[in-house]
C-alpha cells in the first residue's frame, strides 16, 4: 500500500475509533441517571483533606508533580491524599508533598490483561465506601477523561469535585473547568488554580528528587559493568507501553554502536524485566559493549542514572519525563501521541522530538490491537541518521560533549 492509502486509510480507522460506540452511549445516559441518586453522607472531615484521583501509569504520574507541590505550598496544611494505581505509586515515594499513598487496581488500566472479577460500578461502590470512611473536603480528578473517577468521588459524597468538563465527568463535578489543548503539566496546573491562583509557563518546578544511596547503588551497577563513576555513559530506553511507539531493534543497535564511538562514551540500556528480551535482541546486534541495567532499578535509581547521562533516548514514554526531570537532555521519537500534550518538559534546545511526517499522526491511538505494525509506521519511518544528528546536536547544545 503505498503511502497516500495508507494515510486515508488510518485516517478512517482513527475517526472511527475515536468515534463514540453504542455501549460507551448507553453508558452516557446510565451515568446521567446515576448523578440524581441520593448519596450516603461521608464522614465529616476532621481537618482539611484534598484526594488526587490519577489512574494513569509512570509517565502521567511524573507530570502531575508540578501540581503536587503548587498545591501543598498553597495549602501547607492540608494533608494531600493520591489514589494511584499501584503501577505508578512508586513515583510518589520521594514526594514529600503527599501525605498518603493509596492504591487501586483501577478498571481499564491494568496492563496485564487482567480486569479482576468485580465489574467497574461494584468497584465503585466499594471504594466509595472507603473513601466516606476517610472524610475528604475536596478531590481533583487529574485525568480529563476519567469518568469511573468522578463518579466514585460522587458516590463518596465528597463536597468539592474537580475536573474537566469532558462528556462523561461533568454531571459528577461541582467545580467544571474548560480542557484546553496544551501541555499535559499546564493542563494538571489548570485544575489547582482555584487554591495557587494562575501559574505561568516560566513558573513551572518541575523535577524529580534522588538521594545518594540511589546514587550508590549506581555506582555500584556501573561497577559491575566496569564504568567508574566518572565516566561517559549515554542512556537508551528502547521501551514503551505499546508497540505502536516502537522502534526497530536492529536501528537501535545502529545508534547506540555509532554514539558510542562518536560521543566516547558506553551505552546504558534501562527498562523493566519485561523488556530484557528486546534488550537483548538489540545488544547482540551490536559490535560496542554497552551495559544493560534494565528491570534492576527503582525510579530514584533511574533518575540517579539518568541525571549523569550524556542524554537519554527512547520514544514516547515514562522514563523520557524521568530524564527531563533531573535536567538531562532527551531525544524523544514521537508516534501516536500529541507531542503539544507529551512532550518532556523543557527547553526546545534540550528536549529534541522527532517524528515522521506521515500525515495521519498524531492520531492519539496507542492500541490498534491485532492491525499489523505495517500499517501504522509513524515511528518507525524515523531514520537512524535523524536520530544520530539529533542526538550530537542534544549534547553539543547542553555543553556534556
Amino acid at each position: 500500500m503505498d503511502k497516500e492509502a495508507l494515510v486515508l486509510r488510518n485516517r478512517a480507522m482513527t475517526e472511527a475509533f475515536h468515534a463514540i460506540p453504542l455501549k460507551h452511549r448507553v453508558r452516557h445516559w446510565l451515568l446521567r441517571g446515576a448523578r440524581i441518586i441520593p448519596t450516603l453522607r461521608q464522614k465529616s472531615p476532621d481537618k482539611e483533606r484534598i484526594l488526587l484521583i490519577r489512574p494513569d501509569h509512570v509517565g502521567d504520574m511524573l507530570l502531575t508533580i508540578p501540581a503536587i507541590r503548587a498545591l501543598k505550598q498553597a495549602k501547607p496544611h492540608a494533608e494531600i491524599h493520591a489514589l494511584v494505581g499501584g503501577w505508578s505509586a512508586s513515583v510518589l515515594s520521594n514526594i514529600t508533598e503527599i501525605d498518603t499513598v493509596l492504591t487501586l487496581d483501577f478498571p481499564g488500566f491494568t496492563r496485564n490483561g487482567s480486569g479482576g472479577t468485580v465489574s467497574p460500578y461494584q468497584l465503585a461502590l466499594k471504594t466509595a465506601r472507603h473513601l466516606r470512611q476517610v472524610g475528604y473536603t475536596s478531590t481533583i480528578i487529574m485525568r480529563p477523561d476519567h469518568w469511573w473517577g468522578a463518579l466514585v468521588a460522587y458516590l463518596a459524597g465528597i463536597p468539592e469535585r474537580i475536573g474537566y468538563q469532558t462528556r462523561d465527568v461533568k454531571p459528577f463535578l461541582t467545580h467544571p473547568i474548560q480542557l484546553i489543548h496544551q501541555h499535559a503539566i499546564l493542563q494538571n496546573l489548570r485544575l489547582i488554580e482555584r487554591w495557587t491562583g494562575e501559574i505561568k509557563h516560566e513558573q513551572v518546578q518541575f523535577s524529580y528528587p534522588f538521594d545518594e544511596a540511589d546514587s550508590q547503588f549506581i555506582d555500584g551497577y556501573l561497577a559491575e559493568c566496569g564504568l567508574s563513576p566518572q565516566a561517559r555513559i549515554l542512556c537508551i530506553h528502547a521501551g514503551a507501553g505499546t508497540w505502536v511507539k516502537r522502534w526497530d531493534e536492529h536501528n537501535w543497535a545502529q545508534v547506540a554502536d555509532t554514539l558510542s564511538e562518536q560521543l566516547n562514551c558506553t551505552v546504558v540500556f534501562t527498562g523493566g524485566g519485561h523488556e530484557l528480551g528486546m534488550i537483548r535482541t538489540i545488544t547482540n546486534d551490536m559490535h560496542t559493549n554497552p551495559c544493560v541495567m534494565a528491570g534492576n532499578t527503582e525510579i530514584g535509581q533511574l533518575a540517579a542514572l539518568y541525571a549523569r547521562a550524556l542524554a537519554v533516548l527512547g520514544p514516547d514514554s515514562g522514563p523520557m519525563h524521568l530524564a527531563a526531570a533531573v535536567n538531562t537532555p532527551t531525544v524523544t521519537l514521537f508516534g501516536p501521541a500529541d507531542p503539544v500534550e507529551f512532550a518532556p518538559w523543557g527547553a526546545r534546545d534540550q528536549h529534541y522530538i522527532i517524528t515522521s511526517d506521515i500525515g495521519c499522526r498524531p492520531c492519539r491511538v496507542l492500541d490498534w490491537g491485532n492491525d499489523s505494525p505495517d500499517f501504522h509506521p509513524c515511528v518507525r519511518d524515523i531514520t537512524v541518521g535523524r536520530v544520530l544528528e539529533t542526538t550530537r546536536r542534544a549534547v553539543q547544545a547542553t555543553n556534556r560533549g
